[in-house]
């Protein structure tokens, strides 16, 4: 049996450390596959290490688990988007409230930080992450087992997504984050196919296989061109990228992983450009964003937006740029936001600014790892098992 080393997810699953206990892990983001990495322990039997033997048990049983997952599409909401085409995707924002206040309820009003249970009535929102998520399972459990039948079940999910014309989603987001009584959609509802770029990474993986054809990849590729063209042509699109806050870099970090994939290396390092400058713009002198931290939930989108960054700086080094030691026109980089926010996420330092619940210190698992392989933050996902008080060493990141 082969080794396997697994990307570390941040959507829903639980992972058993004993018997006492268990990490949930948060909704935020998975992390960002370094291939080079991935490549260089592909020969490692990880079955006769007793340090790494539990994640790559964990990821088997995990990728398993996902044989079992059946297909989703957008064609599975029962609310009809306004252009009544459910090929179309469709969320509503997560902040926004009914007016208790006027007879029907409309507008709605904005409650940050808070979610209305009502997104769960567009379950495209929940059902496109779960999705990608589970997609990168089947593909890194592929790349290193060589089990076909984890090629086969993600290709066919990913077929089901984008490819199928009975069940394919529209590249488009015209309705992502609707707010009712206001408006169909908004440029904030871009940040929904973040996973998009995740989704991409296990493509990467699957040409190896028999069940992703060379056909499949070319329509993914054409399907992947189009959103790519909605992105920098619609009003939605043109405003996400204009925005001033984390909306903006992971509106890079999507279109930079798709102008990679689609081999669009022109647009790809104009894309890397545009976003060193975002990072000159938004960050300050000390290596927080001022933006953020407005947020009543400042701790959370301070590490969301740096995770957006991180991401731009594994994609950069796919085409030869070293994003992670790059200066911006005033002399910061990536470093310098690292530098500031480590403190915080091991609780060496006490969070000072607006946070109105608890800030979930798995959102942290991507940046800690970086940390460690950029920055020589050493030890610090150890610092991090013992402020959760848990044995992480199922955690397939052990295998990175």
């Amino acid at each position: 049996m082969k080794k396997v080393a697994y990307c570390f997810t941040f959507f829903l699953f639980s992972f058993g450390l004993n018997a006492q206990t268990a990490v949930l892990l948060s909704k935020t983001d998975m992390v960002k596959w370094n291939f080079k990495v991935l490549n260089s322990k592909k020969n490692i039997d990880f079955t006769n290490d007793r340090l790494l033997s539990k994640a790559y048990l964990q990821l088997l049983h995990d990728a398993d688990s996902v044989l079992s997952y059946k297909p989703v599409s957008v064609m599975q909401k029962k609310d009809i988007p306004p252009s009544g085409d459910k090929h179309d995707y469709m969320s509503l924002a997560p902040y926004w409230w009914p007016d208790p206040s006027k007879p029907n309820r409309l507008p709605y009003i904005r409650r940050d930080g808070v979610v209305n249970p009502e997104v769960k009535n567009y379950p495209d929102k929940e059902q496109m992450p779960k999705l990608c998520e589970n997609v990168n399972t089947l593909s890194l459990a592929y790349f290193y087992s060589g089990n076909e039948a984890y090629a086969k079940h993600a290709s066919n999910l990913l077929r089901v997504w984008f490819l199928d014309k009975e069940t394919m989603m529209n590249p488009n987001l015209n309705f992502g984050q609707a707010v009712k009584g206001i408006t169909d959609g908004r440029a904030e509802g871009l940040i929904d196919t973040r996973q998009f770029i995740y989704a991409i990474d296990a493509v990467k993986l699957l040409k190896g296989s028999k069940h992703w054809t060379a056909e499949d990849d070319k329509g993914l590729k054409n399907w992947m061109s189009k959103f790519l063209h909605w992105l920098y042509s619609s009003k939605i699109g043109i405003d996400e990228m204009n925005a001033k806050n984390n909306h903006a870099v992971w509106f890079d970090a999507q279109a930079l992983s798709m102008a990679i994939y689609i081999d669009s290396l022109t647009l790809a390092k104009k894309i890397i450009a545009g976003s060193i400058e975002r990072l000159d713009k938004q960050m300050d002198a000390n290596g927080l964003f001022p933006l953020e931290l407005e947020r009543t939930t400042s701790l959370h989108y301070s590490v969301f937006i740096l995770n957006a960054f991180t991401v731009l700086g594994e994609l950069a080094e796919e085409i030869g740029v070293d994003y992670f030691q790059t200066k911006t026109a005033s002399g910061k980089t990536l470093k310098t936001a690292f530098d500031a926010l480590m403190p915080f996420l091991l609780k060496q330092k006490k969070w000072t600014f607006q946070q109105i619940r608890p800030f979930a210190h798995t959102d942290a698992f991507p940046l800690i790892l970086s940390a460690e392989r950029r920055y020589n933050y050493k030890d610090s996902m150890s610092q991090l098992a013992k402020i959760l008080e848990v044995d992480l060493s199922r955690l397939q990141i052990n295998l990175l």
